[in-house]
């Protein structure tokens, strides 16, 4: 049997509830001034505050209670702009509503069944390190400190990995030719070319002469991925390195 190209699954149900209680307690403690704030991709506090809960909302419509939904586009285009009406206090006190309710969601779900033509434990990871990273922007935005606690942060930089082979889809390689990757302070991975594609696995590379090596750190990675930070360093056959350039141009777009 061929190995899914996106690699063994990532348990992020946990910390779901421990990522969505540092946002409320985060935001809980900020002034109105601060919900103003420019942040990160030209948003401001008050807009990434909004993003989040909207994501949380059209997945709960969605998946929860079958409602269907403008999808991305229509996201953007319609409950962005209303957001923006809303005062700090209404969005917060939505947000304090929602919690726990998408953690009751995926607990009832089996995680391997697909959704999204993907096992659904992969896109409940891609929500989890959306989320991440918007809290982090918040955080940086506001000179709190950041959640980078490696237990939550790892799993944000294996999430995004698992778009490797998707970006390398069209770099023709022998079956077995490696693609070896290593995020200092998170975790070490391979992509192997199965001769009609690739798939991604967490270990390091077994050939001594990989078609091409990234090595970056954690921080700059995610940063990468989220289109917010420069390329990770990358050696190897040129082809392979461009296409690895273009990885942060593969993530699952939310909601």
């Amino acid at each position: 049997m061929t190995a899914p190209p996106w690699g063994p699954p990532i348990d992020v149900l946990p910390l779901l509830a421990r990522e969505e209680q540092a946002l409320v307690a985060l935001l809980s403690g900020l002034g109105r001034d601060d919900w103003a704030t420019p942040a990160a991709a030209g948003s401001t506090v008050h807009e990434l505050v909004a993003h989040v809960l909207g994501e949380k909302l059209a997945r709960l419509s969605r998946d929860r209670d079958e409602h269907p939904t403008a999808g991305p586009a229509g996201f953007g285009a319609v409950w962005l702009p209303a957001a923006r009406q809303l005062s700090p206090e209404v969005l917060f006190a939505m947000l304090v509503d929602s919690t726990t309710q998408l953690t009751d969601l995926w607990k009832h779900r089996d995680l391997d069944e697909p959704l999204d033509e993907v096992p659904g434990w992969l896109v409940l990871a891609r929500d989890y390190a959306w989320f991440w990273v918007r809290q982090q922007q918040i955080r940086e935005a506001v000179d709190a400190p950041p959640l980078d606690e490696p237990e939550l942060r790892t799993p944000v930089v294996d999430t995004f990995l698992r778009a490797l082979p998707h970006a390398l889809r069209t770099i023709p390689a022998r079956i077995g030719r490696q693609v070896a990757c290593t995020v200092t302070g998170a975790s070490r991975w391979t992509a192997r070319s199965t001769g009609e594609g690739w798939t991604i696995t967490p270990a390091a590379p077994t050939s001594r002469s990989p078609l091409a090596t990234m090595t970056t750190d954690a921080d700059t990675f995610w940063r990468f991925c989220t289109g917010t930070g420069d390329h990770p360093h990358l050696t190897g056959d040129a082809d392979a390195c461009a296409a690895i350039r273009t990885l942060h141009n593969h993530q699952a777009t939310k909601p």
